[in-house]
């Protein structure tokens, strides 16, 4: 695939072909470029330049070959005629000169680069294309586009006069913009640029919010998810889905991040009958881990009683759940669950998990790093909050209402155990060996 801008190489081709007084197209075919490309390219960097040819001086007047004029300059000259100087031009000082254009020049290819005339007979102002002339000219206007602010020094003082009295007043600039607008004749952001970068007589330090928040941390390096996967998996599939299937029971998946989002995690996986929990140590947050997790239970739980257990996970868009079919399926590709996705930045389609979550922030509060922590630690944690009388279940625990449906056999596969009551804690504490 071709670039959009021309290379160096391209540029040599180019000024070759001049050279020989190839057209145009036929530059275009040698290089794969569309005709009109080379047209511009060639318009836009050709230089000018003031030169004579053999045996003759840079001379453009139209008058040249019959001019008789001497001693204009007013001092003794060895020359016969003044036309044949090199001192002086005649342009800028004979009543008589007149400027000759040479008319191949408003015609392709514009540039005298193959002209037979420009070496042995044209002694007028020659247009050339040089390749590596026209290279660096085109890094230089690609470097100057690409920095500095869009706007004259003038520009700059003007906006300062309206903008930075009004801040330093403790005015926003979404205020001052909006009681302005036909003054300023800027967006908030540019202005917010332009305080930023120094421009301005306000600093960010005049911004009464601007300075309280940290800068945002840059996500280029985020995974890229193939929104694909979501096919058939939507937030308005799964409503369809409940509607056509009323009794089945809706399990909600998400994580848990430590101090570092790119360290160990937690996947938490809730059961919204029973707000039953259960939460499993990631090394990284990635699809290939949370497979691993599900790949673990059905060889626990065994297929019939997974199916029964998931018959639908509900979860967010992350990265980490971007592979449904490995929840989904088993080895040999048999559906046991259905995978659907929350609509972005809609966690409330899945409160129930995240308001379970604010358990877990009791025992590991935001800002805790994961590190050091293990399966066993999250097990503990788990069984302490499972255990925890909730209001919603008549004061019952988590634990008893899911052993009313799944067993107990359920619950040892699992590795669940009832703390009792007295002895359940949701502190920092109950993780400090």
């Amino acid at each position: 695939m071709k670039s959009k801008h021309l290379t160096q190489d391209e540029r040599y081709q180019i000024m070759h072909g001049l050279d020989r007084g190839d057209s145009f197209k036929a530059i275009a075919r040698t290089i794969g470029r569309d005709c009109s490309t080379i047209s511009k390219e060639v318009r836009n960097r050709m230089v000018f330049k003031a030169s004579g040819c053999l045996g003759n001086i840079f001379n453009e007047c139209a008058l040249r070959f019959n001019c008789a004029e001497n001693a204009l300059c007013g001092r003794p000259c060895r020359n016969k005629l003044c036309r044949r100087c090199t001192k002086f031009q005649c342009s800028k000082i004979c009543e008589l000169y007149k400027k000759e254009i040479c008319g191949k020049k408003s015609l392709p290819p514009y540039v005298c680069n193959g002209c037979d005339r420009r070496k042995t007979r044209c002694t007028l102002e020659k247009a050339m294309y040089y390749a590596l002339d026209a290279h660096r000219e085109y890094r230089t206007v690609l470097i100057e586009t690409r920095s500095g602010v869009c706007a004259r020094p003038d520009e700059i003082a003007r906006v300062d006069a309206i903008v930075s009295p009004l801040v330093k007043k403790g005015q926003s600039i979404h205020h001052v913009c909006a009681n302005h607008v036909d003054e300023i004749m800027h967006s908030e952001r540019t202005i917010y640029s332009y305080i930023g970068k120094g421009l301005l007589s306000a600093s960010n330090f005049d911004l009464a919010r601007k300075v309280r928040f940290r800068p945002r941390k840059s996500r280029h390096d985020e995974f890229k998810v193939d929104k694909a996967c979501r096919t058939g998996r939507t937030y308005e599939d799964y409503q369809a889905f409940i509607a056509a299937n009323p009794d089945t029971s809706v399990v909600q998946m998400d994580t848990v991040y430590g101090r570092k989002e790119d360290g160990k995690c937690l996947l938490t996986i809730h059961f919204t009958d029973s707000h039953f929990m259960l939460a499993y140590l990631l090394g990284a947050r990635t699809a290939k881990a949370v497979a691993g997790v599900f790949k673990s239970l059905r060889i626990t739980l065994g297929n019939e009683l997974f199916a029964a257990l998931f018959m639908i996970v509900l979860t967010d868009n992350g990265s980490e759940f971007s592979a449904p079919r490995t929840i989904e399926c088993d080895e040999d590709g048999e559906l046991l669950t259905h995978v659907f996705y929350c609509d972005s930045r809609q966690s409330q389609q899945k409160g129930a998990i995240e308001n379970n979550h604010i358990l877990i922030r009791y025992i590991l509060p935001k800002g805790t790093s994961f590190d050091n922590l293990s399966q066993e630690d999250v097990s503990l944690m788990m069984n302490h909050i499972n255990s925890y009388g909730r209001e919603a279940l008549n004061d019952r625990p988590p634990y008893t209402v899911f052993e009313c449906v799944f067993g107990d056999e359920t619950l040892k596969k699992i590795g669940a155990v009832l703390v009792p009551a007295d002895n359940v804690t949701l502190r920092p504490s109950l993780l400090k060996h």
